[in-house]
């Protein structure tokens, strides 16, 4: 299909980035299925489809199996009976198990949750019933219980509920129940200590099965152990042939995390010599020449004399450089050993552990250059891909990553993990590291008619509210300031706790409660400006909550980050047929011009990191210039469940 003017308006009207568009019209199929959804679409809502049905679209068109169920989806997603992917995701399940005509709407409904409201008063009744159920287990266990089984069992009252209000309650209730983290909760498990695996020690190679023993192998080993002292040395086997990625932080981890824990050992004690007629032995004194042909598996030449070029010269890759990847994996182990021995040389002894995988996207280099060229993303380093400048630049410290790949252990089988745990690490991290500042991603200027004095007042914001030894910085408080749109509606909805006509909020850390006294608006009806009087906090009733302002801001970027692909494998034709490339994401990316920073965060370098209280997460890009700042939202505040 030609990815003509007419189509490409047709896919960036509903929210697709111009690179998704394109990459979209060269899959016919799917492309054709979406132009005829959209179509639909706009010929029941008119030619404007908001951002959210356009995504819906989107994700029906991709994942819709039998297409003649495309029209009676579309029809369900415009008449706002389907608004969210748990809902499609329900609705794609139930066609594809309902595949005979007529659908019966009222079951379809049915299982679709359509119409279905949970009410915050549900949800804090369904998070109450599974933490009474498991009150013993939390109160043993506390913060190391598995709450992610809390959530689980709220959910499986509440299927409809929305996965981030759950996982706020467990988290609200938990904390009332518990108290905060102690020292003791954020303490580590121990863990066995990788000797006690059964991996061979320094100096006893030879014990490990298969290993070829050779007259010169004590010797080699004594002198081996000479010259490290009986420590551990580790070589890092992943070839990091173009660019490091969080595989490749395993392989580093498990390595120079094991030979830091190992302690030195003494010589080793001579094994018994191997009997002539051992299998897979070399008999003691092989008869064939240095570097004559046709040796064969488990032969071994003499020792070699000292050639002119020091060491044979190979045709093919040395494994001695390389590992044992490559055309090496073909022979095995046992030829490995062969040609360390053929060579003279210590032989150490190679363990081949399960690759690391990470779901919602892929770290194939070759996979990573088509992203590039596609314009999916900007570089090697955009902070949507999991290689390690790109976790840099995001903002996710090394201490994080480290601790992600403790936890994740060492198996022989792949291990293929979420997202979000390495998330919860970084969490940790800096939770205690980053410093907190106040910022505004969407702006509503707030005028404050009675604000006591003429000039700024000066508040002293502490740079970590849970411990007020680690210092404070100055924020300046005016009679204009600015707060986040979301924290201000006309009409309450039951359960709304922020600033609305006739219920106040707190501005956090100026001791002050503001109450709305008129809303300005434009012609068209938008909410402009607030004009609020503001009461001090000791003489005023408590507020249901305290939101976050800034007042004298800086004008900054924000980039928020979210998973690059729609589903957990990109790469499993079963799960994406049209490839990776069809699976992007139209919303991994969202940039914010017009955020504002308090300016304690002015002097701030890249890379530096900081708490927006309230948002989550953020480091200081590298993209920053004098005059604008940009900042990478790193991760949330909490794991969000019901993300993708």
């Amino acid at each position: 299909m030609a990815a003509g003017p007419d189509a490409l308006s047709l896919f960036t009207a509903i929210g697709l980035s111009e690179p998704k568009a394109r990459e979209t019209l060269k899959n016919e199929a799917l492309s054709a299925l979406l132009r005829e959804a959209v179509t639909q679409a706009q010929g029941i809502l008119g030619p404007t489809v908001d951002k959210a049905t356009g995504t819906l679209l989107y994700n029906v068109a991709s994942r819709l199996k039998d297409q003649k169920r495309l029209r009676f989806l579309v029809g369900c997603i415009t008449s706002k009976k389907i608004v969210t992917d748990l809902q499609l995701s329900a609705a794609l399940e139930y066609v594809r198990s309902h595949p005979l005509d007529p659908i019966d709407t009222a079951d379809f409904e049915h299982e679709c949750g359509v119409g279905v409201v949970v009410t915050p008063e549900q949800i804090e009744e369904a998070v109450e019933a599974a933490i009474n159920k498991h009150r013993a287990e939390l109160l043993s266990e506390r913060y190391r219980f598995n709450m992610g089984l809390l959530m689980g069992e709220a959910r499986g009252r509440l299927r409809w509920a929305d996965g981030k209000s759950i996982k706020n309650e467990v988290d609200l209730q938990v904390l009332h129940l518990l108290g905060p983290k102690t020292e003791t909760d954020l303490e580590k498990k121990a863990k066995v200590p990788c000797e006690q695996e059964g991996r061979p020690e320094p100096g006893e190679n030879y014990k490990t099965e298969g290993y070829v023993i050779t007259p010169h192998t004590m010797a080699l080993m004594k002198q081996h152990l000479e010259i490290t002292g009986g420590q551990v040395r580790t070589r890092f086997p992943p070839e990091p042939n173009g660019i490091l990625h969080i595989g490749h932080a395993k392989a580093i981890n498990f390595n120079f995390g094991y030979a830091k824990v190992s302690p030195p050992r003494a010589s080793p004690t001579p094994p018994p010599p191997p009997p002539a007629s051992a299998k897979g032995s070399p008999p003691p004194e092989p008869a064939t020449p240095p570097g004559a042909p046709r040796l064969c598996q488990g032969e071994l030449p003499p020792e070699p004399a000292t050639p002119s070029s020091p060491w044979p010269v190979l045709a093919l890759s040395s494994p001695q450089c390389g590992g044992r990847g490559g055309w090496w994996g073909w022979a095995g182990r046992s030829s490995y050993f062969w040609l360390c021995n053929a060579l003279g040389v210590y032989c150490p002894v190679q363990w081949e552990y399960g690759r690391l995988n990470l779901l919602y996207t892929v770290v194939s280099k070759r996979k990573i250059i088509r992203l590039v060229e596609a314009g999916a993303v900007r570089d090697w380093d955009d902070p949507r891909l999991f290689t390690l400048t790109a976790l840099r630049r995001r903002g996710f410290p090394p201490e994080a990553i480290n601790n992600f790949c403790a936890r994740v252990g060492v198996t022989v089988a792949q291990t293929t993990m979420e997202p979000h745990l390495l998330e919860a690490c970084v969490r940790e991290v800096l939770n205690e590291r980053a410093p907190r500042a106040m910022a505004v991603l969407e702006p509503l200027r707030v005028t404050i008619t009675n604000f006591p004095t003429q000039k700024a007042l000066e508040v002293l914001v502490p740079n970590f509210p849970a411990d007020e030894t680690k210092g404070f910085h100055k924020v300046p408080f005016q009679a204009i300031i600015y707060i986040e749109q979301s924290d201000f509606r006309e009409v309450m909805d039951k359960g709304y706790k922020r600033l609305a006509p006739g219920q106040p909020v707190g501005l956090r850390h100026a001791g002050y409660v503001i109450a709305v006294q008129n809303v300005v608006k434009d012609a068209g009806g938008q909410v402009m400006e607030l004009e609020v009087t503001c009461t001090k906090s000791d003489a005023a009733e408590k507020p249901k909550a305290f939101i976050h302002w800034v007042s004298e801001p800086l004008v900054c970027e924000v980039r928020l980050y979210e998973r690059l692909f729609l589903h957990k494998n990109p790469e499993d034709p079963a799960e994406v047929p049209a490839g990776f490339l069809s699976d992007l994401n139209p919303d991994s990316l969202r940039v914010i011009d017009g955020a504002l920073a308090d300016r304690s965060v002015c002097s701030a370098k890249p890379l530096d990191k900081f708490q927006f209280e309230r948002l989550g997460y953020f480091s200081v890009d590298p993209d920053s210039t004098e005059g604008k700042m940009v900042f990478n939202r790193t991760v949330t505040l909490k794991e969000d469940p019901g993300k993708v």
